[in-house]
């Protein structure tokens, strides 16, 4: 299903004139700001064909909010290696760190088992994502992926006039890789799987999804976001392996989500030199990467430490919603990330006002004509204040 942006129903009226980006619940998740975004009639966010986000001037979080948990967020971090590394490093802001984030490729490179000139780094993997967009779609084209997915990229290529064609999850919440396949054309420029996916949280087999990628890549470049990787548990892998056999893969990784580190800015993608070539052009070598992060970033790929508490806590904390969230009699999406998609009986709208009135900032989304809350994983105590919360509305 092929999907085109309507221009004319930007979101102009709505969130510019709530005076704060912060307000908009989907830009708290790197959404590009200038990005023209549908509103049904009830001034929904249309995010896809089956796919809305529900929206209320007070689905901002206000200083009143006790548990931010409506962005994904690592609670934990930074971590204490990344902070001292940033606090040592301020005194050397006034220089450039072209030595610096060459380190730091170094290490990545290492880490991902490419040589450097595969890695390009950048200010979070979302800027990566839309500067991949923009270079791609500049002259049209469109792009497949799933629906719902995350949205960044797509709607980025979209705004510089890509058709998006948009293909439904299977029913246990994976990708439709056989439905995509067919979805592409001589027009396609680009697929783009985020798995595990956000909002549902779910995972696509990976041997299933290698495969895939394997064999697609020779027709159309594949781009396979794995912000939450690490956090799958070990129940899936990444697909860097692929580089090796000099498939025409992109995949992402960023510093915000297992290592704690999202205001602090750092992404990279591993793709092929010959890929990155072009996308270079308009990224500037990472040079929108500030001193401090990059001296952070380098200190937090070593810490170990902190990354497997991360891992730990996050998953004692789902366990323990899962577990409240059957006792009220909810199911929910099994999750491979550190956020929880379940479907709800009530108004989205009425659901995220009631919950932000008791101090806690979630995201509601109705899919494929039900509703749905998207809880983000914090400390246990916020996750007990949202158990709280939430059997107090529901």
């Amino acid at each position: 299903m092929e999907q085109k942006i309507n221009r004319r129903n930007w979101l102009r009226k709505g969130l510019l004139t709530l005076g704060t980006v912060g307000a908009a619940p989907h830009l708290f998740e790197g959404a590009f700001a200038n990005t023209p975004l549908a509103l049904d009639k009830n001034n929904n966010i249309i995010l896809g064909p089956d796919t809305k986000e529900f929206f209320t001037n007070n689905s901002g979080l206000p200083k009143g909010i006790f548990a931010k948990l409506n962005a994904n967020e690592n609670p934990y971090g930074p971590p204490m290696s990344a902070q001292n590394a940033i606090k040592e490093a301020v005194v050397g802001g006034n220089r450039y760190a072209w030595k610096e984030m060459a380190d730091l490729i170094g290490k990545i490179s290492k880490k991902e088992g490419v040589t450097p000139d595969h890695i390009m780094m950048g200010p979070g993997s979302s800027d990566l994502l839309e500067k991949v967009a923009i270079v791609l779609f500049m002259k049209g084209g469109n792009i497949v992926s799933a629906d719902p997915t995350y949205m960044s990229l797509i709607k980025v290529a979209e705004s510089v006039g890509a058709k998006w064609k948009a293909v439904p999850c299977k029913n246990d919440w994976s990708h439709d890789l056989k439905a995509m396949e067919a979805a592409i054309d001589s027009e396609t420029k680009l697929v783009y799987i985020c798995n595990p996916n956000n909002p549902t949280g779910a995972l696509t087999d990976a041997q299933e999804l290698e495969d895939f990628c394997s064999r697609v890549s020779e027709k159309v470049p594949i781009f396979i976001d794995e912000a939450y990787l690490e956090l799958a548990g070990g129940k899936t892998k990444s697909m860097v392996s692929l580089l090796g056999k000099k498939k025409n893969v992109i995949i992402a990784r960023t510093f915000s989500k297992v290592m704690g580190m999202a205001g602090i800015r750092v992404g990279y993608v591993a793709a092929l030199p010959s890929f990155l070539e072009d996308i270079n052009k308009i990224t500037r070598g990472g040079m929108g990467i500030s001193y401090t992060s990059i001296l952070g970033a380098t200190a937090a790929i070593d810490d170990k430490e902190f990354q497997d508490m991360s891992i730990k806590l996050n998953a004692e904390a789902k366990d323990y919603v899962y577990t409240e969230l059957k006792k009220m009699g909810y199911s929910y999406i099994p999750s491979y990330t550190n956020f929880i998609l379940f479907p709800i009986n009530m108004d989205g709208k009425e659901m995220l006002k009631k919950m932000t009135e008791k101090g806690v900032g979630v995201r509601a989304f109705q899919i494929q004509g039900k509703n749905y809350c998207r809880v983000s994983i914090g400390t246990m105590d916020e996750m007990k204040l949202f158990v709280k919360s939430f059997g107090e509305i529901s």
